[in-house]
């Protein structure tokens, strides 16, 4: 499959998804301080299946994809994601580097299918990688190497979600995100037992206000449902190289909402750091545009 420039409808919809998953960095920084992360994450996909998994059909896809897809989002994405903004960086620099994702996909697309990158792209993910080492030479503070290997492991995950929601083809996106996340629950629960213990768990549920279970259910609906159902919408119809890169408008969003609702500082290297990947974001759009005018 050869690069190919999202339709305006399409674009928009990949807008849509980033868009909401900007904003989210600052619900689940602030969530964090009241709930445990695994907690969080075992409660996000719980609400993401029950009770919509009695009124969802099961895709027509192997047990085998649904379970792969649910433990990389769930445990290999949000697991690792909720940990490292747990204290050890801040929630606005781990929507930006999350988007190294990017080059994860990219390059298992590559390898695995006939997807060829145009120079312009490779010119894109240069770019990218050049922001994602502006925040690796900031540890300290804001920064950890706890933090920066725990988000790249969760943009890892995410990659492999990615994968595995192109297997998977054509198929209801909201039974696939509702039936695979049946498989997010169970190891995020008994992390959260085993590395948080029962009497922190007990207490914070204890303690939880209607604005934490808002933003638990926001999680699972706005973020879960609609984000990575919409999400695998667009996978399954567009080359990953074209889809993916669309991701690089998160930490926009990110990073300036956890400025207006956290409070966290936008020093130059973050700001150059979110220029030179979103001046990825750039170069892929132009040179997808280029390859779908070529087609006309």
């Amino acid at each position: 499959m050869n690069a190919a420039a999202l339709t305006p409808r399409a674009l928009l919809l990949a807008l849509a998804v980033v868009t909401v998953w900007g904003s989210n960095f600052a619900v689940i920084g602030a969530t964090l301080q009241s709930l445990p992360p695994l907690l969080f994450a075992a409660l996000r996909f719980t609400v993401v299946v029950f009770p919509l998994i009695f009124f969802v059909r099961r895709p027509a896809v192997s047990w085998r994809i649904l379970a792969f897809y649910g433990l990389a989002i769930g445990v290999g994405q949000f697991g690792l994601l909720f940990i490292a903004i747990n204290g050890h960086i801040a929630a606005g620099l781990a929507s930006l580097l999350m988007q190294s994702q990017v080059v994860f996909t990219i390059g298992m697309a590559m390898v695995g299918g006939n997807e060829r990158l145009k120079p312009l792209q490779y010119a894109a993910l240069a770019l990218a990688l050049g922001g994602v080492a502006v925040i690796a030479g900031q540890t300290g503070g804001e920064v950890t190497a706890t933090g920066i290997a725990l988000v790249l492991g969760a943009s890892f995950g995410w990659s492999l979600g990615n994968m595995a929601q192109r297997a998977a083809g054509k198929v209801d996106m909201l039974g696939f995100i509702t039936w695979s996340s049946l498989f997010a629950v169970p190891p995020l629960a008994g992390l959260a037992l085993w590395f948080e213990g029962w009497p922190a768990i007990e207490t914070a549920l204890r303690s939880t206000t209607p604005a934490i279970w808002l933003a638990v259910a926001w999680q699972a609906v706005g973020n879960t449902l609609f984000g990575y159902g919409a999400w695998g919408w667009l996978l399954a119809r567009y080359p990953a190289t074209s889809v993916a890169p669309t991701s690089l408008l998160v930490p926009v969003f990110g990073m300036a909402s956890t400025a207006i609702w956290l409070g966290e500082a936008l020093p130059p290297w973050k700001l150059l750091a979110a220029a030179l990947i979103i001046s990825g974001l750039a170069f892929n759009l132009l040179a997808s545009r280029q390859a779908g005018m070529r087609k006309l």
